[in-house]
């Protein structure tokens, strides 16, 4: 997550003791067809990554194709795709590359290879449901993601956005002694790992009220605990993306941008920098004691709820239309 970046500085001086070439994800012909399977994603290149989903009942209403955020992977939607189901929404998530159980574990794989399986998972997902409404909801680093492609020439063709708590903490929000400790480490030190929980003892930062949650993350060995430096490079170039898309984007899709007025992990100016720059464009909703696992906090249930009715609303189904908080 990008509360790595803050946690960073305390231990950038033990970073820069060692050096060494950084190791990126290779890079693999393209030539596929992207498809589904039941368990993966096939995308262009081949590569095989692993998908949860959670179908709804005959004929969905909609796809929904989640991105999980930074560390984390797909089983991040197992709570909100189950009660998306029983809304008739099916939910497909994969684990992108170098999280969860997928190839090139902890290497990044850079935001075109990311924003490419977003591709390549919504042309899968109209494949498999022709006809059906298909959504992309990105959350933290898959907000970035997803908004980042947004700008692109040929951008996923889909029926709205949902955008929750984006990583949009860009370079020119960070303070500068944060840019210097990032750019020195990255290029002397790239291989570094450091633990998500480095600097606890430093700066606390609360993702979610939601305890029982982040306990059981902490257990699930599919979540990443810690990060190579070369890893929290790329992420912060995809939140600089992230960060300037919205002037950008031409004629998008519906978006839905959610965020929690307790996010400790994105800074509130990035999120209100966003929402100014997408302006009408974007519908905004903020939950007063939301964190930033808004899909997992204890009021998760709600907000789920709150994305179901907006996604049914733009299929013509049942849902009532959601006003602006």
């Amino acid at each position: 997550m990008p509360r790595t970046v803050r946690k960073f500085v305390a231990v950038s001086l033990c970073v820069l003791l060692a050096a060494c070439a950084g190791t990126q994800a290779p890079v693999r012909p393209v030539g596929e067809t992207p498809r589904l399977t039941d368990s993966v994603l096939i995308a262009r290149d081949g590569l095989a990554l692993p998908l949860r989903h959670w179908d709804a009942q005959g004929k969905p209403r909609a796809i929904i194709v989640a991105l999980h955020g930074m560390s984390d992977y797909s089983n991040a939607f197992d709570g909100a795709g189950k009660q998306w189901a029983a809304s008739g929404i099916t939910t497909l998530a994969f684990d992108q590359r170098g999280f969860g159980a997928g190839p090139n574990t902890g290497l990044w794989a850079g935001s075109d290879a990311m924003r490419a399986d977003l591709d390549d998972a919504v042309a899968a997902a109209k494949a498999k449901y022709p006809g059906v409404p298909v959504f992309a909801l990105g959350e933290s680093m898959g907000g970035a993601v997803l908004l980042s492609a947004l700008a692109q020439r040929d951008r996923p063709p889909l029926d709205g956005v949902i955008l929750v708590a984006p990583a949009v903490w860009s370079r020119p929000d960070m303070p500068v002694s944060y840019r210097v400790a990032l750019f020195l480490a990255a290029h002397l030190a790239p291989n570094l790992i450091l633990s998500n929980s480095a600097a606890s003892h430093v700066v606390t930062i609360v993702p979610s009220d939601n305890v029982p949650m982040l306990r059981a993350l902490g257990r699930d060995p599919l979540f990443q605990k810690q990060t190579r430096v070369a890893a929290l490079f790329g992420l912060v170039n995809l939140m600089d993306e992230a960060r300037t898309a919205p002037d950008g984007i031409i004629a998008p899709p519906p978006i839905l941008l959610l965020t929690g007025n307790k996010d400790q992990v994105i800074p509130r100016d990035a999120t209100e920098g966003v929402i100014a720059a997408l302006g009408p464009r974007a519908l905004v909703h903020h939950y007063a004691d939301g964190y930033h696992m808004l899909l997992r906090d204890l009021e998760g249930p709600a907000v789920n709820k709150d994305v179901a009715d907006w996604v049914l609303a733009r299929t013509g189904a049942e849902g009532p239309a959601m006003q602006p908080k």
